[in-house]
């Protein structure tokens, strides 16, 4: 547990500072606690490229998972996630997810860039 912890912090300091990079390299880890905690940190970096690296964790298997994607694709404004928020935002079997996603979803659309 304190290995997940350790490695959350480090995940959350690397976004804190735009490693993007580096971050990346976290989405596709099989722990779902990682991936949520790289979720988080792409929400710390503003790019078009954070947002790209969202979309996989948007169709993650967990639903913790996808819900922290949603918030952080809206945090950061990724217009490019928008159509995968809106499928689940009205799709999603999961409510606490789809509630997540419908959130995101007014935030991105009411955010014209």
């Amino acid at each position: 547990m304190a290995l997940n912890d350790g490695l959350k912090d480090k995940i959350l300091k690397l976004g804190s500072k735009q490693k993007l990079g580096a971050v990346i390299k976290y989405v596709s880890n099989p722990n779902e606690d990682v991936r949520m905690t790289a979720a988080l940190a792409l929400g710390m970096i503003p790019t078009y490229d954070s947002g790209m690296a969202l979309i996989p964790l948007l169709r993650d298997s967990s639903p913790i998972v996808r819900a922290t994607a949603c918030e952080s694709a809206a945090a950061i404004h990724a217009k490019h996630c928008e159509e995968y928020i809106k499928k689940l935002a009205f799709t999603e079997t999961d409510i606490n997810v789809k509630q997540v996603a419908r959130k995101a979803f007014d935030q991105l659309r009411d955010n014209v860039a």
